[in-house]
């Protein structure tokens, strides 16, 4: 049940303001920690110090429910694999060779991702403005993507980073799609923590390959500082925060957070690593905001 609102209640109100605060740090840790730690690897462990954490406090659900949780294994194992393993590994190899503004921007175009691949899997029909949002959305994309040289682009010559990232907006969108359609027996964090476990489940084999063939990793206090801050700041925090919000607020308000997700991060990257707003990324950001605008909004009957 969603708590009562009043005319002098803007907590929530302020809440989304800070929410994406704690995500978008997920860019910052995707271009500044792959100095230290290689991508896969610290998806890994991120994702394993997430699972220590929350262990403890869901313990005895996880265990009362040991039949739930063979019944849902593969629907979990999925989500983990999407949420924790695509989306947790492809924006640290996408911080190697793109900014955090191409990261943030592109990220956001998730929302209307969920739309197309929701009609493919759920036949949900789209209305004229989210399908005219999608068009718009996707334009903004390939914008920045292509740095707003259209011969980049069809000669396939832009950053690999951009589409690192791409790729996990989709892994995104699929999370949240099933998610949200496929019911579960556990609580909300109780099935965190069980999908976090199989993030790590799915990442651990990439981990060993990176380890042994590709990137050493150095268990030094650099690697301590950002797994840590992987798994509390854009992790466990943002998750709590965005799962108080949808109590207040419910899902759709909620996740316009998502959206301030690519301002924040611009931000970020403008703060600590110096990086340059060009024309392109307030071109591309700006498409790619009104075709999410417009991909939320109904049609007028």
């Amino acid at each position: 049940m969603k708590p009562s609102l009043t005319k002098n209640n803007y907590f929530p109100y302020i809440l989304l303001l800070i929410q994406p605060v704690f995500m978008s740090t997920n860019t910052i840790i995707a271009r500044g920690a792959v100095e230290f730690v290689p991508p896969i690897s610290l998806a890994f462990w991120r994702w394993f110090t997430v699972f220590i954490i929350l262990f403890p406090f869901f313990f005895s659900e996880i265990i009362n429910k040991k039949k739930e949780l063979k019944k849902e294994s593969f629907k979990l194992l999925f989500l983990g694999s999407m949420g924790c393993g695509v989306c947790g590994a492809f924006p640290f190899i996408a911080g190697m060779t793109t900014t955090m503004a191409n990261i943030g921007i592109i990220y956001t175009s998730s929302p209307v991702i969920i739309i197309v691949l929701s009609f493919f899997l759920f036949n949900e029909k789209p209305n004229l403005l989210k399908i005219c949002g999608l068009i718009v959305c996707i334009l903004g994309v390939f914008i920045i993507i292509s740095k707003g040289n259209i011969n980049l682009f069809l000669n396939l010559n832009f950053t690999s980073g951009d589409i690192w990232v791409f790729g996990a907006a989709v892994g995104w969108a699929l999370y949240s799609i099933y998610l949200l359609n496929w019911n579960s027996k556990f609580s909300i964090m109780a099935r965190f923590t069980i999908i976090s476990m199989f993030g790590f489940i799915t990442l651990l084999p990439f981990f060993l390959i990176e380890n042994f063939y590709f990137a050493k990793t150095n268990y030094n206090q650099n690697f301590l500082f950002w797994v840590l801050f992987a798994a509390i700041s854009p992790s466990i925090i943002a998750f709590s925060l965005h799962t108080r919000l949808q109590r207040y607020l419910g899902a759709s308000l909620a996740g316009f957070g998502l959206y301030l997700f690519a301002v924040y991060g611009a931000i970020f990257g403008i703060i600590i690593f110096e990086e340059p707003l060009l024309n392109f990324h307030y071109v591309g950001g700006a498409l790619v905001f009104l075709g999410v605008y417009l991909a939320k909004r109904k049609n007028k009957t």
